[in-house]
């Protein structure tokens, strides 16, 4: 088994073929598309190939290490990853392309109109466990 991050993106990523913003779409699309999401965490929960998965907030602060005292946080003017990840899902499974046609399907989530968004979704295999030296 090998873990994958699926990062969904707000920007950053190609435009999606139904690249209607979804602050434009109506309540029912948006319903839509949610329940799509739900649908799919919980079959991917039911094949265990589900470990975890999350929308995030709009809210976010840049913060970094700064010698001693108050670590300094910012707003900007980087690009932050509240304007550009919407969440994420990490999966569980036998091969790397069963983690592609898992992000295809994720893919095809409803957008407006009903139909399928076909966004860019970012795959990346989780690092697996440290190395360990023996001699």
């Amino acid at each position: 088994m090998a873990k994958y991050l699926l990062l969904k993106h707000y920007r950053g990523a190609p435009a999606p073929t139904n690249d209607v913003p979804m602050e434009k779409w109506t309540p029912e699309e948006i319903s839509a598309h949610m329940q799509y999401m739900r649908d799919f965490a919980t079959r991917l929960a039911g094949t265990g190939e589900l470990v975890d998965e999350r929308a995030l907030a709009p809210e976010g602060t840049f913060v970094r290490y700064d010698g001693e005292g108050r670590p300094p946080v910012t707003d900007g003017p980087f690009a932050e990853t509240k304007d550009l990840i919407a969440g994420w899902m990490i999966i569980d499974v036998d091969s790397h392309q069963r983690a592609l046609e898992l992000a295809a399907e994720l893919s095809a989530a409803p957008g407006a109109g009903g139909r399928p968004i076909q966004e860019w979704l970012e795959l990346r295999p989780l690092m697996g466990e440290a190395c360990i030296v023996t001699e």
